[in-house]
């Protein structure tokens, strides 16, 4: 069973920073992509970033350029660092394990971006 835990959100005003963790544990870390999603209040879960085992990166087109997803095979952890935020950036952001034949996901980590 894969568990994961986010932290590192917080309130933050507009062109702020944040950076986000999650840490795995219950697989094999290195072997899976790994991504990061996001929901607003009134609003479905939206993409944001992923990592492949190979540290190949992807991003949604709305944060490329402000955020970094990055990999830490031997902390079994994956880092989001978000630059510049907006408050359109205000969501519970998820972490998320790409799993087969099920995805595995996190509780979730408030970020609030004030204007």
């Amino acid at each position: 069973q894969v568990q994961l835990v986010e932290s590192g959100g917080g309130l933050v005003q507009a062109g702020g920073s944040l950076r986000l963790s999650c840490a795995a544990s219950g697989g094999m870390f290195s072997s899976t992509t790994m991504g990061w999603y996001r929901q607003a209040p009134g609003e479905e879960r939206a993409y944001v970033a992923l990592v492949n085992p190979r540290g190949e990166t992807n991003y949604a087109i709305f944060v490329k350029g402000r955020f970094t997803i990055t990999r830490d095979n031997a902390k079994n952890t994956i880092d989001l660092q978000m630059n510049n935020l907006k408050p359109e950036d205000t969501a519970v952001y998820y972490c998320k394990a790409f799993g087969v034949p099920v995805d595995y996901w996190g509780q979730g980590t408030q970020v609030t971006v004030s204007s």
